[in-house]
């Protein structure tokens, strides 16, 4: 309403006609108002159930999000127990084959001093019979040179006398 309306007099009061069409008017203007009020209501129930329907679709999302979420950290959790046994696992494993692989070195250890020891002792052994067949070889060289002197005399003096008796044997056949 845009203030004080003024009306034309008429014998009883104001004048019909004028208060009528303001009425008429002011009615119109009500209905144009309420009309609007209306489409504006229908407008937010329309907005409300749409937010409504975004919200419902959203708390579903968040819900389902939710228990992904809670899925997915149970199964992290359990990858990490699952990891750590394994991890565990694979240092026990490699601690005894350390222990066992340290057990073979050993043993292997002992077993190459034995044969150092073993070729030592060989080395040894062969070098003293190389020594005993040294000197056999050395005694059976003097004995055959000892042997040899022995005979050596003997076969000049048998020379010496077989020359002799031939010798005599062409004297005496020069004698017959």
């Amino acid at each position: 309403m845009s203030g004080e309306k003024k009306f034309g007099s008429s014998a009883f009061g104001f004048n019909k006609s004028d208060v009528n069409a303001y009425i008429e008017k002011i009615l119109y203007e009500f209905d144009l108002r309420l009309k609007e009020k209306d489409d504006e209501i229908s407008n937010l129930k329309l907005q409300i159930r749409e937010m409504k329907t975004r919200y419902e679709s959203t708390s579903q999302n968040n819900l389902s999000l939710t228990k992904e979420k809670e899925r997915i950290a149970s199964a992290l959790i359990t990858a990490q127990e699952t990891a750590d046994a394994i991890m565990e696992e694979a240092k026990e494993r490699a601690a005894e084959e350390k222990k066992r692989l340290e057990a073979t070195l050993e043993s292997e250890r002992e077993k190459i001093i034995d044969i150092k020891r073993d070729v030592k002792a060989m080395k040894v052994y062969i070098v003293d019979m190389l020594n005993k067949y040294q000197r056999l070889l050395n005694d059976a060289e003097s004995v055959v040179e000892s042997k040899e002197a022995e005979y050596t005399p003997n076969i000049e003096e048998a020379e010496n006398t077989e020359d002799a008796e031939n010798t005599e044997t062409d004297n005496q056949g020069t004698y017959y």
